[in-house]
């Protein structure tokens, strides 16, 4: 794409988000925002695959104690992993597909794929051609000749994204092995969590930029660019959003909301979500929540914007203290971020900090990566503000990703008491120690003059 679509980004971002002190994003050149062209991605993509599995596998493998990891998928029925470990580019697995990851006494791992169609790069063919019947038959020889103690596969209760062996391959896979070897076979899911919650390093380069591209679509919607008050429907910003992102490469993985909250509308304290749909009118309190796929790294964006009254200049008091309170509340979750603290326990201590601050919040922050709503630490949920079994007691890792997501509620003077939510969602990484804004957050409201 041209340069000048990108400057209009960053300078609608630069306009509307004048973001001062920590976190703040400092707005680079056009040039070095520029979105690749599908073709282009693939390189990028590939350098990004053989680094993870040259740094991060070997070291997850023996973190989990699995001495050979087997991904088995079918065509148009693939493991929710699969495409996260196959060179690009993938459509499908190719008939069955398998992939054979075993650690040496050294530690390094072997990367073989037993299929019809070699993947070549960056695996090594076990086995190709044939039918299915010698295909499984491959398999069981390569994995009798390495003769491994663990032998992990993809099955799992708590994780769905660790879940990817159907019923059936399953089945086939005991019958292809000598018995011998079925006490050796058991769930792969922390390997699994593990290799897909972690960044590497050239995706902590990357993942900055991919975030800013979403806030600056942001930055576009929630303005005069778009909105014209008394005419333009919430909805008309939500398709602008998402064919905006669409005309730039952009995949959304899900469709962009926006609601607004006005004075004289309903919105309590302890509201789960105050906003609703309709025209867009002067006073009006926008809200939207996006998130787009690029280079394999999601994100999941919410920001709020304000629709200036005849005669205001500025945002309100009221208002501007509100965000800030939303602000506060962050810190306050950011703050509790501990490498092998659990989910639940981040969340308990936040609601704690938050309730001596006299925050009325609610925390459900999810981790990000290869999917929008990606495994790692659960803390909290919209809907359940107490420990969440299972993903909720997944330990906090270093070089992972979490969308920071709740909302607060403040009464407003300016609307005589009335609540007003608001819902913040920002991107960031925990590099062990601190939690960073992969571009920054919102600190300043948008603003519709």
């Amino acid at each position: 794409m041209t340069a000048r679509p990108i400057a209009r980004l960053l300078l609608g971002l630069a306009a509307s988000l004048a973001l001062p002190g920590a976190g703040a994003m400092e707005i680079r050149t056009a040039d070095e925002f520029a979105v690749l062209a599908p073709r282009e991605r693939v390189a990028v993509e590939n350098r990004i695959l053989r680094e993870r599995l040259d740094t991060l596998l070997p070291r997850l493998m023996a973190e989990t104690e699995i001495d050979l990891w087997l991904l088995i998928a079918r065509e148009y029925n693939e493991d929710p992993v699969y495409f996260s470990l196959v060179p690009q580019p993938s459509f499908a697995a190719r008939r069955t597909t398998m992939l054979v990851f075993h650690r040496k006494a050294d530690g390094s791992v072997d990367r073989l794929s037993v299929n019809r169609y070699p993947l070549g790069e960056p695996y090594d063919t076990g086995w190709s051609g044939g039918d299915l019947e010698a295909q499984w038959k491959a398999l069981a020889e390569l994995i009798e000749e390495r003769d491994p103690a663990r032998i992990g596969i993809n099955v799992s209760t708590d994780w769905a994204v660790a879940d990817g062996l159907s019923h059936g391959l399953h089945q086939q896979l005991l019958r292809a092995l000598p018995e011998r070897l079925h006490a050796r076979i058991v769930p792969a899911e922390r390997l699994v969590v593990r290799w897909l919650e972690t960044r590497s390093a050239s995706e902590r380069q990357l993942y900055p930029q991919i975030v800013a591209l979403a806030r600056g679509v942001i930055a576009e919607a929630f303005s005069n660019r778009v909105i014209t008050p008394g005419a333009t429907h919430t909805d008309d910003v939500a398709w602008y959003i998402r064919q905006r992102f669409e005309a730039l490469g952009l995949r959304p993985w899900f469709m962009p909301n926006v609601n607004l909250q006005r004075a004289g509308g309903e919105c309590a304290q302890d509201a789960d979500f105050c906003g609703e749909s309709g025209i867009i009118q002067r006073g009006d309190v926008l809200h939207t929540d996006v998130g787009i796929c690029y280079l394999k790294l999601c994100t999941d964006t919410q920001e709020m914007g304000y629709v200036l009254r005849m005669g205001e200049s500025a945002v309100p008091a009221g208002l501007r203290s509100a965000l800030a309170e939303g602000n506060r509340w962050q810190d306050l979750l950011t703050a509790e971020f501990r490498t092998g603290r659990s989910g639940n326990a981040i969340l308990a201590a936040t609601r704690e900090a938050a309730g001596k601050a006299g925050i009325a919040s609610t925390t459900y922050t999810h981790p990000l990566g290869f999917f929008g709503h990606a495994p790692g630490p659960t803390i909290g949920m919209w809907d359940n503000q107490g420990p969440t079994a299972g993903q909720g007691d997944w330990p906090l890792y270093a070089d992972t990703g979490y969308a920071i997501e709740g909302n607060v509620r403040v009464a407003l003077q300016e609307w005589d008491g009335q609540f007003v939510q608001i819902k913040l969602e920002q991107s960031a990484l925990f590099d062990g120690t601190t939690v960073h804004y992969l571009a920054g957050r919102q600190t300043h409201w948008h603003v519709v003059r």
